[in-house]
Protein backbone atom coordinates (compact mmCIF):
# COMPACT_ATOMS: atom_id res chain seq x y z
CA UNK A 1 0.00 0.00 0.00
CA UNK A 2 2.60 2.24 1.01
CA UNK A 3 4.33 1.93 -2.76
CA UNK A 4 1.37 2.79 -4.52
CA UNK A 5 0.26 5.65 -2.42
CA UNK A 6 1.88 6.90 0.38
CA UNK A 7 -0.77 8.77 1.62
CA UNK A 8 -0.14 8.28 5.52
CA UNK A 9 3.62 9.56 5.54
CA UNK A 10 2.79 12.22 3.33
CA UNK A 11 -0.27 13.42 4.88
CA UNK A 12 1.66 13.45 8.36
CA UNK A 13 4.92 15.25 6.80
CA UNK A 14 2.63 18.00 4.84
CA UNK A 15 2.71 19.92 8.07
CA UNK A 16 6.02 18.98 9.66
CA UNK A 17 5.60 21.32 12.84
CA UNK A 18 2.92 19.53 13.67
CA UNK A 19 4.88 16.24 13.38
CA UNK A 20 7.67 17.33 15.35
CA UNK A 21 4.97 18.61 18.57
CA UNK A 22 3.33 15.22 17.75
CA UNK A 23 6.54 13.36 17.88
CA UNK A 24 7.61 15.15 21.09
CA UNK A 25 4.69 14.26 22.50
CA UNK A 26 4.64 10.71 22.12
CA UNK A 27 8.17 10.69 23.33
CA UNK A 28 7.38 12.37 26.42
CA UNK A 29 4.95 10.28 27.15
CA UNK A 30 7.26 6.87 26.48
CA UNK A 31 10.09 8.89 28.60
CA UNK A 32 7.30 8.99 31.34
CA UNK A 33 6.24 5.41 31.36
CA UNK A 34 9.68 4.34 31.04
CA UNK A 35 10.87 5.99 34.10
CA UNK A 36 7.96 4.63 36.09
CA UNK A 37 8.27 1.23 34.75
CA UNK A 38 12.19 1.70 35.40
CA UNK A 39 12.50 2.87 38.84
CA UNK A 40 9.07 0.16 39.47
CA UNK A 41 11.70 -2.70 39.06
CA UNK A 42 14.81 -0.62 40.48
CA UNK A 43 12.05 -0.99 43.72
CA UNK A 44 11.89 -4.86 43.47
CA UNK A 45 15.80 -5.54 42.11
CA UNK A 46 17.15 -3.21 45.21
CA UNK A 47 14.79 -4.37 47.87
CA UNK A 48 15.93 -7.89 47.11
CA UNK A 49 19.24 -7.87 46.28
CA UNK A 50 20.16 -9.41 50.25
CA UNK A 51 18.01 -12.16 49.51
CA UNK A 52 18.89 -13.16 46.45
CA UNK A 53 22.82 -13.21 47.26
CA UNK A 54 21.86 -15.92 50.27
CA UNK A 55 23.79 -18.93 50.20
CA UNK A 56 20.70 -21.08 51.25
CA UNK A 57 18.35 -23.33 50.09
CA UNK A 58 15.12 -22.28 52.85
CA UNK A 59 14.81 -19.35 54.79
CA UNK A 60 12.89 -19.37 58.66
CA UNK A 61 11.05 -15.93 59.17
CA UNK A 62 8.61 -14.96 62.12
CA UNK A 63 5.23 -14.89 60.51
CA UNK A 64 4.48 -11.33 62.01
CA UNK A 65 7.66 -9.86 59.69
CA UNK A 66 5.92 -7.86 56.42
CA UNK A 67 9.60 -7.15 54.86
CA UNK A 68 13.55 -6.72 55.67
CA UNK A 69 12.87 -3.35 57.01
CA UNK A 70 10.35 -4.28 59.74
CA UNK A 71 11.67 -8.07 60.34
CA UNK A 72 10.54 -9.41 63.74
CA UNK A 73 12.63 -12.08 65.68
CA UNK A 74 12.03 -15.79 66.76
CA UNK A 75 13.61 -17.72 68.91
CA UNK A 76 17.05 -19.39 67.29
CA UNK A 77 15.84 -23.05 69.10
CA UNK A 78 13.23 -22.96 66.13
CA UNK A 79 15.90 -22.90 63.54
CA UNK A 80 18.19 -25.59 65.50
CA UNK A 81 15.10 -27.53 65.58
CA UNK A 82 15.09 -28.00 61.61
CA UNK A 83 18.49 -29.75 61.77
CA UNK A 84 16.48 -33.24 62.96
CA UNK A 85 15.56 -33.21 59.77
CA UNK A 86 17.31 -35.54 57.85
CA UNK A 87 17.43 -33.62 54.18
CA UNK A 88 19.04 -30.34 56.30
CA UNK A 89 22.65 -30.70 55.83
CA UNK A 90 23.38 -27.42 57.95
CA UNK A 91 21.84 -23.92 59.56
CA UNK A 92 22.65 -20.01 60.25
CA UNK A 93 21.11 -17.62 62.01
CA UNK A 94 21.34 -14.13 60.49
CA UNK A 95 20.38 -10.50 62.27
CA UNK A 96 18.77 -7.73 61.25
CA UNK A 97 18.27 -4.25 62.87
CA UNK A 98 18.42 -0.36 61.70
CA UNK A 99 20.75 1.98 63.80
CA UNK A 100 22.16 5.00 63.27
CA UNK A 101 25.27 5.78 61.92
CA UNK A 102 27.33 8.69 62.79
CA UNK A 103 29.10 10.30 59.47
CA UNK A 104 32.71 10.33 60.56
CA UNK A 105 33.09 13.89 58.90
CA UNK A 106 29.60 16.14 59.68
CA UNK A 107 28.97 13.64 62.53
CA UNK A 108 25.77 13.83 61.95
CA UNK A 109 23.24 10.59 62.32
CA UNK A 110 21.57 8.55 59.24
CA UNK A 111 20.08 5.23 59.69
CA UNK A 112 21.70 2.12 58.38
CA UNK A 113 21.00 -1.51 58.07
CA UNK A 114 22.95 -3.47 60.76
CA UNK A 115 23.87 -7.26 59.44
CA UNK A 116 24.98 -10.00 61.57
CA UNK A 117 26.35 -13.22 60.68
CA UNK A 118 28.55 -16.02 61.69
CA UNK A 119 31.96 -14.92 60.48
CA UNK A 120 32.31 -19.14 59.98
CA UNK A 121 29.50 -18.82 57.75
CA UNK A 122 29.42 -18.02 54.05
CA UNK A 123 25.90 -16.73 53.57
CA UNK A 124 25.68 -13.86 51.27
CA UNK A 125 27.68 -14.43 47.67
CA UNK A 126 28.61 -10.77 47.61
CA UNK A 127 31.48 -8.74 46.07
CA UNK A 128 34.14 -7.89 49.03
CA UNK A 129 32.06 -10.01 51.94
CA UNK A 130 34.01 -13.80 52.12
CA UNK A 131 37.50 -11.91 51.81
CA UNK A 132 36.56 -10.04 55.10
CA UNK A 133 34.76 -12.41 57.37
CA UNK A 134 38.08 -12.77 59.46
CA UNK A 135 38.40 -9.09 59.67
CA UNK A 136 34.64 -9.13 60.97
CA UNK A 137 35.97 -11.30 63.90
CA UNK A 138 37.68 -8.66 65.50
CA UNK A 139 36.04 -6.37 68.28
CA UNK A 140 33.73 -3.91 67.01
CA UNK A 141 34.79 -4.00 63.60
CA UNK A 142 32.36 -3.64 60.34
CA UNK A 143 32.42 -3.76 56.95
CA UNK A 144 31.24 -1.34 55.02
CA UNK A 145 28.55 -1.19 51.81
CA UNK A 146 30.64 0.64 49.49
CA UNK A 147 26.84 1.46 47.57
CA UNK A 148 25.74 3.23 51.00
CA UNK A 149 24.23 6.69 50.27
CA UNK A 150 27.05 9.39 49.98
CA UNK A 151 25.52 10.92 53.09
CA UNK A 152 27.46 8.38 55.03
CA UNK A 153 30.44 9.60 54.20
CA UNK A 154 33.16 8.89 51.79
CA UNK A 155 33.93 5.71 53.92
CA UNK A 156 34.35 3.29 50.44
CA UNK A 157 36.74 5.96 48.95
CA UNK A 158 38.69 6.48 52.87
CA UNK A 159 39.18 2.91 53.02
CA UNK A 160 40.23 2.20 49.41
CA UNK A 161 42.90 4.52 49.89
CA UNK A 162 44.44 3.04 52.69
CA UNK A 163 42.80 5.07 55.40
CA UNK A 164 41.22 4.19 59.25
CA UNK A 165 37.62 4.94 59.69
CA UNK A 166 36.81 4.64 63.07
CA UNK A 167 33.38 5.88 64.24
CA UNK A 168 30.20 5.44 65.69
CA UNK A 169 27.07 2.78 65.47
CA UNK A 170 24.08 3.49 67.87
CA UNK A 171 26.64 5.36 70.26
CA UNK A 172 28.94 2.71 70.28
CA UNK A 173 32.58 2.99 68.57
CA UNK A 174 33.28 0.64 65.59
CA UNK A 175 36.24 0.33 63.01
CA UNK A 176 35.40 0.31 59.17
CA UNK A 177 37.77 -2.85 58.49
CA UNK A 178 36.84 -3.30 54.64
CA UNK A 179 34.14 -2.65 52.15
CA UNK A 180 31.85 -4.65 50.45
CA UNK A 181 29.31 -4.05 47.76
CA UNK A 182 25.40 -4.79 48.35
CA UNK A 183 23.75 -1.08 46.93
CA UNK A 184 21.26 1.47 48.80
CA UNK A 185 17.28 0.44 48.32
CA UNK A 186 14.06 1.79 49.10
CA UNK A 187 14.08 0.82 52.10
CA UNK A 188 17.97 0.98 53.77
CA UNK A 189 20.09 3.93 52.47
CA UNK A 190 23.50 1.83 53.38
CA UNK A 191 24.12 -1.14 54.51
CA UNK A 192 26.97 -2.41 57.52
CA UNK A 193 27.88 -6.57 58.07
CA UNK A 194 29.54 -7.76 61.32
CA UNK A 195 29.97 -10.26 63.03
CA UNK A 196 27.16 -12.07 65.39
CA UNK A 197 28.68 -11.23 68.51
CA UNK A 198 29.48 -7.50 67.58
CA UNK A 199 26.09 -6.83 66.50
CA UNK A 200 24.81 -8.24 69.88
CA UNK A 201 27.24 -5.69 71.22
CA UNK A 202 25.95 -2.66 69.17
CA UNK A 203 22.62 -3.81 70.35
CA UNK A 204 22.82 -5.13 73.79
CA UNK A 205 20.43 -2.55 75.13
CA UNK A 206 17.64 -3.96 72.76
CA UNK A 207 18.09 -7.37 71.86
CA UNK A 208 17.33 -9.91 73.80
CA UNK A 209 19.72 -13.08 73.59
CA UNK A 210 18.58 -16.04 71.50
CA UNK A 211 16.31 -14.01 69.26
CA UNK A 212 17.63 -13.78 65.57
CA UNK A 213 15.58 -12.27 62.43
CA UNK A 214 16.36 -15.14 59.79
CA UNK A 215 17.11 -18.71 60.07
CA UNK A 216 18.88 -19.95 56.48
CA UNK A 217 18.88 -23.88 56.03
CA UNK A 218 21.27 -25.05 53.46
CA UNK A 219 19.99 -28.76 51.94
CA UNK A 220 21.78 -32.09 51.59
CA UNK A 221 23.20 -32.60 47.74
CA UNK A 222 20.02 -33.80 45.37
CA UNK A 223 17.67 -32.77 47.99
CA UNK A 224 13.81 -31.44 46.24
CA UNK A 225 13.62 -28.16 48.09
CA UNK A 226 10.20 -28.46 47.88
CA UNK A 227 9.91 -31.65 49.69
CA UNK A 228 12.06 -30.25 52.20
CA UNK A 229 10.23 -27.08 52.74
CA UNK A 230 7.05 -29.67 53.29
CA UNK A 231 9.16 -31.77 55.55
CA UNK A 232 10.24 -28.86 58.07
CA UNK A 233 7.24 -26.98 57.86
CA UNK A 234 5.52 -30.01 58.97
CA UNK A 235 7.93 -30.32 61.79
CA UNK A 236 8.05 -27.39 63.02
CA UNK A 237 5.79 -25.52 65.59
CA UNK A 238 3.13 -23.09 63.99
CA UNK A 239 5.09 -20.22 65.02
CA UNK A 240 7.21 -20.01 62.39
CA UNK A 241 7.07 -19.35 58.37
CA UNK A 242 9.04 -21.44 56.00
CA UNK A 243 9.91 -20.35 52.49
CA UNK A 244 12.10 -21.23 49.54
CA UNK A 245 14.49 -18.65 48.57
CA UNK A 246 12.44 -17.90 45.90
CA UNK A 247 9.37 -17.23 48.01
CA UNK A 248 11.39 -15.17 50.64
CA UNK A 249 12.58 -13.45 47.02
CA UNK A 250 8.74 -12.80 46.33
CA UNK A 251 7.87 -11.89 49.71
CA UNK A 252 9.99 -8.64 49.73
CA UNK A 253 8.64 -7.53 46.28
CA UNK A 254 4.76 -8.87 47.66
CA UNK A 255 4.86 -6.17 50.29
CA UNK A 256 6.77 -3.15 48.09
CA UNK A 257 4.09 -3.70 45.38
CA UNK A 258 0.57 -4.10 46.89
CA UNK A 259 1.13 -3.30 50.82
CA UNK A 260 3.00 0.49 50.23
CA UNK A 261 2.26 3.30 48.32
CA UNK A 262 5.29 3.70 46.30
CA UNK A 263 4.39 0.22 44.34
CA UNK A 264 1.19 1.88 43.85
CA UNK A 265 2.46 5.38 42.83
CA UNK A 266 4.83 4.17 39.92
CA UNK A 267 2.07 2.07 38.35
CA UNK A 268 -0.01 4.83 38.68
CA UNK A 269 2.83 7.11 36.67
CA UNK A 270 2.95 4.49 33.96
CA UNK A 271 -0.52 4.36 33.52
CA UNK A 272 -1.34 8.36 33.45
CA UNK A 273 1.97 8.46 30.63
CA UNK A 274 0.03 6.29 28.59
CA UNK A 275 -3.41 7.99 28.57
CA UNK A 276 -1.13 11.49 28.26
CA UNK A 277 0.44 9.80 24.77
CA UNK A 278 -3.34 8.93 24.32
CA UNK A 279 -4.95 12.31 24.18
CA UNK A 280 -1.64 13.85 22.47
CA UNK A 281 -2.06 11.33 19.48
CA UNK A 282 -6.01 11.95 19.08
CA UNK A 283 -5.76 15.29 18.68
CA UNK A 284 -3.28 15.43 16.34
CA UNK A 285 -4.79 12.48 14.20
CA UNK A 286 -8.66 14.25 14.41
CA UNK A 287 -6.48 17.27 13.06
CA UNK A 288 -4.69 15.45 10.26
CA UNK A 289 -8.69 13.98 9.41
CA UNK A 290 -10.28 17.33 9.84
CA UNK A 291 -7.99 19.08 7.61
CA UNK A 292 -8.03 16.58 4.75
CA UNK A 293 -12.06 15.49 4.86
CA UNK A 294 -12.26 16.94 1.27
CA UNK A 295 -9.14 14.58 0.13
CA UNK A 296 -10.88 11.51 1.68
CA UNK A 297 -14.13 12.37 0.27
CA UNK A 298 -12.59 12.95 -2.97
CA UNK A 299 -11.07 8.95 -2.31
CA UNK A 300 -14.15 8.13 -1.81
CA UNK A 301 -15.57 9.51 -4.83
CA UNK A 302 -12.45 7.73 -6.58
CA UNK A 303 -13.58 3.98 -5.61
CA UNK A 304 -11.66 3.87 -2.14
CA UNK A 305 -13.26 1.98 0.41
CA UNK A 306 -14.34 3.24 3.92
CA UNK A 307 -11.84 0.34 5.20
CA UNK A 308 -9.13 1.84 2.81
CA UNK A 309 -9.17 5.09 4.39
CA UNK A 310 -9.39 3.86 8.19
CA UNK A 311 -6.05 1.75 7.32
CA UNK A 312 -4.68 4.90 6.22
CA UNK A 313 -5.04 6.44 9.88
CA UNK A 314 -4.02 3.46 11.46
CA UNK A 315 -1.06 3.53 9.43
CA UNK A 316 -0.29 7.31 10.86
CA UNK A 317 -0.81 6.22 13.65
CA UNK A 318 1.61 3.54 13.58
CA UNK A 319 4.40 5.65 11.67
CA UNK A 320 3.86 8.07 14.54
CA UNK A 321 4.33 5.22 17.28
CA UNK A 322 7.45 4.01 15.91
CA UNK A 323 9.03 7.73 15.06
CA UNK A 324 8.14 8.77 18.75
CA UNK A 325 9.35 6.02 20.52
CA UNK A 326 12.94 6.25 19.05
CA UNK A 327 13.52 9.63 20.57
CA UNK A 328 11.52 8.51 23.61
CA UNK A 329 14.13 5.25 24.12
CA UNK A 330 17.16 7.41 23.90
CA UNK A 331 16.39 10.40 26.56
CA UNK A 332 15.41 7.72 28.75
CA UNK A 333 18.72 6.01 28.56
CA UNK A 334 20.15 9.22 29.59
CA UNK A 335 17.51 9.42 32.54
CA UNK A 336 18.72 6.47 33.24
CA UNK A 337 21.94 6.65 33.76
CA UNK A 338 21.48 10.04 35.75
CA UNK A 339 19.27 8.94 38.28
CA UNK A 340 21.39 5.89 38.84
CA UNK A 341 24.21 8.28 39.39
CA UNK A 342 21.65 10.09 41.92
CA UNK A 343 20.30 7.56 43.93
CA UNK A 344 22.51 4.62 42.94
CA UNK A 345 19.51 2.63 42.96
CA UNK A 346 20.21 -0.52 40.10
CA UNK A 347 18.33 1.39 37.26
CA UNK A 348 19.06 0.33 33.96
CA UNK A 349 17.54 -0.31 30.26
CA UNK A 350 16.18 -3.90 29.81
CA UNK A 351 15.17 -5.27 26.42
CA UNK A 352 11.61 -6.65 28.19
CA UNK A 353 10.97 -2.83 29.49
CA UNK A 354 11.37 -1.44 26.10
CA UNK A 355 9.49 -4.06 24.33
CA UNK A 356 6.74 -3.57 26.89
CA UNK A 357 7.35 0.72 26.09
CA UNK A 358 6.97 -0.26 22.56
CA UNK A 359 3.69 -2.43 22.91
CA UNK A 360 2.30 -0.12 24.84
CA UNK A 361 3.02 3.24 22.55
CA UNK A 362 1.43 1.56 19.61
CA UNK A 363 -1.36 0.49 21.41
CA UNK A 364 -1.65 3.94 22.95
CA UNK A 365 -1.75 5.37 19.11
CA UNK A 366 -4.37 2.56 17.65
CA UNK A 367 -6.15 3.55 20.22
CA UNK A 368 -6.56 7.16 19.38
CA UNK A 369 -6.23 6.25 15.98
CA UNK A 370 -9.80 4.44 16.32
CA UNK A 371 -11.54 7.45 18.38
CA UNK A 372 -10.36 9.86 15.49
CA UNK A 373 -11.53 7.65 12.33
CA UNK A 374 -14.86 8.32 13.78
CA UNK A 375 -14.67 11.83 11.60
CA UNK A 376 -14.09 9.87 8.68
CA UNK A 377 -17.97 8.60 8.44
CA UNK A 378 -18.31 12.45 7.61
CA UNK A 379 -16.41 11.90 4.41
CA UNK A 380 -19.48 12.36 2.02
CA UNK A 381 -18.36 13.01 -1.62
CA UNK A 382 -21.47 14.72 -2.27
CA UNK A 383 -20.10 17.83 0.20
CA UNK A 384 -17.55 17.98 -2.86
CA UNK A 385 -18.99 17.34 -5.91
Amino acid sequence: MFKKIPLAWLQLTRERTRLVIALAGIAFADILMFMQLGFREALFDANVLLHKSLEGDIVLINPQSDALLSMQSFSQRRLYQALAVKSVSSVHPIYLDFTGWKNPQTRKLRNIQVIGINPEDKLFALPGVAEKLDVIKLPDVVIFDKGSRAEFGPIAADIEQGKFVNTEVDGRKVKVGGIFELGASFGADGNIITSDQNFLRIFADKRKFGLIDIGVINLKPGTDVEVAKAQIQNFLPKDIKVLTKQEFVDFEKDYWASSTAIGFIFTLGTIMGFIVGTVIVYQILYSEVSDHMPEYATLKAMGYTQTYLLLVVFQEALILAILGFMPGFGFAMVQYTMARNATLLPIAMTARRAITVIILTILMCFISGAIAVRKLRSADPADIF
